[in-house]
């Protein structure tokens, strides 16, 4: 399949379709962060857990999904935030995308905050995020 001018431009934008039905156009804002852990595996497990009681989450022990709805917590972002998680033998991996700069950076805290309460052992856990 070839790519048109407005797609190729679209993909160098990092601008995602928000509603393919209403033909609606969203900026998309990234960061990820590698935490230095051993025990990456069981803070996935537990954050995913602890966020299923009132988020669509999707986890194994080796990697998650948590989606974060615009209207949570009486915010109005433009659209939903994703939150990918990947456990490895001596990291975590964890990206996020939100549809709105600010959504992104009061993410970083609740995920890093509520990662360091299940890592009370060896916490504060060392999130070096670079924003995409």
């Amino acid at each position: 399949m070839r790519m048109t001018r407005l797609d190729m431009l679209r993909r160098r934008l990092n601008i995602a379709a928000a509603g393919s039905s209403e033909g609606t156009w969203m900026m998309m804002f990234e960061t990820t962060a590698r935490v230095p852990t051993a025990h990456g595996s069981r803070y996935l497990q537990q954050l995913c857990k602890h966020w299923s009681h009132n988020l669509k989450v999707e986890f194994t022990p080796e990697a998650g999904t948590v989606v974060f709805p615009k209207d949570a917590r009486g915010a109005d972002w433009p659209g939903d935030a994703t939150l990918t998680l990947k456990a490895e033998q001596d990291a975590l991996e964890c990206k996020l995308e939100a549809s709105a700069e600010a959504q992104r950076e009061a993410l970083k805290g609740v995920v890093s905050g509520h990662l360091d309460r299940f890592a009370f052992r060896e916490a504060p856990l060392k999130f070096d995020w670079k924003d995409v």
